[in-house]
Order: C-alpha cells, then structure tokens, then sequence
C-alpha cells in the first residue's frame, strides 16, 4: 500500500518545522544546563543548602527535580526530532516504522517527528 512520496515543497516544509524545533530545543537546554551550573556555583558559595528536612532546602530539591525532569523531556524530544530528520535523509520520512504505511501528512503536520501511525504510538 505504497503511496506516492511526500511532495518536495512538503518535505521541505516539514524540514523546516523540525528544524526550527531542533534550534529551540538545543537553546533551551543549553540554557537549563547554564541555569544549573549557576545554582550549584551559588550554593557552593553561599551557605544554601538543599537540605529537604528544611522548608527552604525541600523547596529547592522540588525546583530541582521539575528542572531535570523539563530538560530530561527536552532532551527526549530533541532525539525524536533528529530521528525524524534523520529518516528525511534516508528517504523513509513519513513511513510507520512498525506498519510500514504512511503516516497520514495530517499527523506529520501535527508533530513533524512522528514516526508511526496513531495506533502505534506506544511502541515507538
């Protein structure tokens, strides 16, 4: 059930989407990790401590942990990203790489680096 490739301008439409997302990705979590250096600098200069018994020190192990849980999903998407323009080199961009089908350009559109139909999402 092979359809015809994605047409040039779409491909290179998409590239562009996927792209732009790789740049922002890459700045952002150029900046998380800049952020991170910056506190544990602060802390060790300072008399801060991260100690979670106090209220000040649980507050920041919180902040902590949602700053490496935003970058650890920033870095996820980022590998999703440069998969997917990966499979535009090598020529099987819009394919499921479960079923084989292609992968409706509504989807594609939707998220760029998708790499399987809706159904199989959850094996990807």
């Amino acid at each position: 059930m092979a359809r015809k490739q994605l047409a040039k301008s779409t491909l290179s439409r998409l590239r562009g989407k996927l792209e732009e997302e790789r740049e922002r990705l890459s700045a952002l979590i150029e900046e998380m990790e800049r952020e991170r250096e910056q506190v544990r600098l602060a802390e060790t200069g300072s008399e801060h401590n991260a100690d979670p018994d106090n209220a000040d020190g649980g507050s920041l192990a919180f902040e902590l942990e949602m700053d490496f849980s935003k970058e650890r999903n920033a870095r996820e998407l980022l590998g999703k990203v440069e998969k997917a323009l990966d499979r535009m080199d090598k020529g099987v961009y819009g394919v499921c790489e479960v079923s084989g089908k292609p992968i409706p350009l509504a989807r594609l559109e939707a998220l760029p680096y998708a790499t399987t139909l809706v159904e199989w999402a959850d094996r990807a």
